[in-house]
Formats: structure tokens, sequence, C-alpha cells
């Protein structure tokens, strides 16, 4: 089903959505964005299975219609949402959100966002963002900086946002905007990046700008999310560009810390936080550091430096999961998988999977759900005393381009995007 973009303004960004009966709401037992509610990359879910069959789990289903691309799953009630161009069900090269039924993977609609991505050489093409569902709406940040809401029970679209049109938006590097957009109460948060608007808050319903926050010369967006976190009662929205690491006060959009890093390829992974802690770390041999956020007077919140950029920490695109007071991630965008210690920084091990190059993680259940580049999906112990790779296999389709999206754990059911493709996996221990 193809639905077409309406022309209203921006003070309807959403039309008269909110005003519908909008049954697909997020909740605890959705995951409604990258890397999950909590943008930890860890599920809830127990009972996993500790060991998988040759050939892999029990797959349950397999949608087609997805798209070109590197985006991952956002699943909240009854329904998939991902982002793709070059659809197989498509009528054109365009890019469209896409929507699938969460038990059968049947295709629900697609809806329109924009131009493909075709920037760069082949693997660097296609869309990349995570839609993030709340509402009943889904928001997407296309490649071009194009921040569109669709109503999620039929896919109608509402008035786009362009991010460097109205915001003076630009990224720090050449592969197009990745974000998945924060929705904070009545808040939608996103970085546009650059030192006219580095952050925005929106009033999520009608688009009205609520607040920017300039990063003093920084220099365009990355491509992580931000995160949200609690410092003496105040709360602060934490998130990296390719200038470093900054935290801003949610409520007044005032700039609160900054902790700027020298100039490197690209800054991709999404922040960890853990009470007062922030961990960023970044690829290209720049590595991560730890800082600790502390209240002062006026409002105010400041940071001091744990440890600085540990090269040997260095995290592509992968990403990077905090279980217990461990970090794990692989080492850049090698397969080489390495355990840290959280509060020293210091290398607990580092090892050889199975797989080939950057390797996408998650975490449930005690295990580490590590997807690397070239199609490999492995099971392995989240264990600091020692890397245990326990299962794996090759995913179907893989191969042709990099297999970089994230993968997902929800309810029992491991989801994985191999571009137009979806597939679901039973992973419950029986």
């Amino acid at each position: 089903m193809h639905r077409s973009p309406c022309n209203c303004h921006l003070s309807n960004w959403l039309m008269s959505a909110v005003c519908l009966m909008l049954p697909t709401t997020a909740s605890a037992a959705d995951w409604p964005t990258f890397r999950g509610a909590d943008r930890t990359a860890i599920a809830p879910d127990t009972d996993l299975l500790e060991q998988w069959p040759e050939g892999g789990p029990r797959l349950l289903w397999t949608a087609t219609g997805a798209g070109r691309g590197y985006a991952s799953v956002a699943i909240a009630g009854d329904k998939i949402f991902t982002l793709g161009d070059n659809l197989s069900a498509a009528p054109d090269s365009n890019e469209y959100l896409s929507c699938f039924d969460r038990t059968t993977g049947q295709r629900l609609w697609i809806a329109p966002t924009g131009e493909p991505w075709n920037n760069g050489q082949d693997n660097w093409q296609g869309s990349r963002s995570t839609p993030t569902v709340d509402d009943g709406i889904v928001y997407v940040l296309t490649p071009h900086g194009r921040l569109v809401g669709c109503i999620a029970d039929n896919g109608q679209v509402g008035k786009v946002i362009d991010l460097k049109a109205t915001f003076g938006g630009t990224k720090g590097d050449s592969w197009g905007y990745s974000e998945s957009v924060l929705i904070d109460g009545d808040r939608l948060v996103c970085t546009p990046g650059g030192q006219r608007a580095t952050m925005v808050a929106l009033d999520k319903k009608t688009g009205r700008q609520l607040w920017t926050c300039s990063f003093p010369d920084d220099r365009g967006a990355g491509h992580a999310s931000i995160v949200i976190s609690e410092v003496g009662g105040k709360r602060v929205y934490v998130q990296t560009t390719a200038s470093g690491a900054f935290g801003v006060d949610a409520e007044t959009g005032r700039l609160l810390w900054s902790y700027p890093i020298d100039k490197t390829t690209a800054v991709i992974p999404t922040p960890i936080v853990r009470d007062d802690l922030v961990y960023m770390v970044a690829g290209y041999k720049r590595g991560g550091a730890l800082l600790r956020q502390i209240p002062e007077g006026n409002g105010g919140v400041t940071i001091e430096e744990v440890y600085g950029l540990k090269p040997e920490l260095a995290n592509k695109h992968g990403g990077v999961v905090l279980v217990g007071n461990h970090l794990y991630g692989c080492a850049d965008d090698k397969q080489i998988i390495i355990c840290a210690d959280l509060e020293t920084g210091e290398t607990v091990w580092k090892e050889r999977g199975s797989g080939k190059n950057s390797v996408a993680i998650a975490a449930a259940d005690g295990h580490l759900y590590l997807r690397y580049q070239d199609g490999t999906m492995a099971l392995a112990k989240a264990d600091p005393s020692g890397f245990v790779e326990v299962s794996s296999f090759q995913i179907p389709g893989s191969g042709d381009r990099p297999s970089w999206a994230h993968p997902v754990i929800l309810d029992g059911r491991l989801y994985l995007r191999e571009g137009d493709t979806i597939l679901c996996y039973d992973i419950q221990q029986r």
C-alpha cells in the first residue's frame, strides 16, 4: 500500500493525528527506537536459548520490502517499522518508511520519505536511521536531514521539517544523518548539528520549536542518538557530534558541559549513561573516555574526566553495551571483541570472534548478540572472565552488502534486518 504525503503547514506537522484513535503506542514491552526504549541495547528478556542449533535458531518468518539500507527495526504494539530505499515493494527507487505485522511479517504499508541516499561508494548508500515510535506516531530522520512524522496505524504522512533549511543543520562527515530522534514527554529532541542549533527540542505534536542549543564551533552532527541522564535532580540530554560529547539542560536547552575531541573521520556510537557517569566512544583510533557529571550552583552541571580517550577502546559503528560493570564491543571495525572495566577503562580481555570485520552488538539474558559485517550472527557469553562464543550461523541473504543493521531482541524473538528483508527468529527457551 502506497501513501502520499500531504501539504499541510508546519503548525499542523502531524495533521490531526493526535486527535485520532491511535492503537500503536510504545510500551515497556516494545523496542520503540534505536537500541531500545532506554537506548542501552540490552533487552529485558529472560529464559532465552543458551545455545543455538546448527544453522541458527528456528526462523519464524521472513518479510520482504524493507529496501536498501542499514536502519534497524523499531517495534511498537503489533507493528514493526524500518527505513529503506529501492524497495522491492515500491514503484520507484525512492526512500520509504515501511510497516510490517509483528506476528506474521506481512507488509502493512509503505510511506514515502524522500529521495534515496546515493552519495559515496556503493556500500555507503542507503538509509540508516532507525525510526522512533511514540503515541501512535512514527518519527524518522532521512539521510538528507528531513524529519518526517507518520501515523503508525496507516502510514499517513505529515509535514516534513528540513533540519538543514530550518536550523542550518550540517553533518560532520559526508555520510548523511543517522540519528534516531528522542521523544521525552511532549518533547521531540534531535541534533541538526553545526554552530547555529546543534541540538533542538520541538513540540512532538505540532513541530513548534521549544528551544535550540548551540555547541560552540561544532563541526556538525555525528551519528549517535541522544540519551537521558539525571544529575542532582536535573534532567540532562547527552549527545556526541563530530566535535565530541556535550550535555544539555532538558528544560531550557542550556549547554551545561562539553568534552571536545580532535577531529576524526566520524563519530558514530551512542553514548552510555550510568547514574552520573557518561561513557563516550568514537572510532578511527580515537577511543573511549569516561566522564563524571557534577552538579553545581545555579542549576549548572560540570564534568570531570575519570579517564581520557583510550585508543584501544575505539569503536566505529557497531556500538558498545554495558553489562554489569563491563563494556563489550568490537575493536574499531575489527572482529576482535573487547571486554573492558567501565570505571578504569582497562581491557579485561580481547578475543577474535568467528565472523569478519565490524560487529553490531546487543545483549540479553547474560549473553552478547554479535552481528558481524560478513553476515555471521553469533551468541557469546557476557562474561568478564573470558570470551566464549557458543553458537553462530550465516544470516540468509547476507554477503552482497555489509551486515551493519543492529540486532533487536524482544519477547523471545531475534529480529535481523538484512537489506530488503527482515528475519524473525525464535530464541525462547522451551
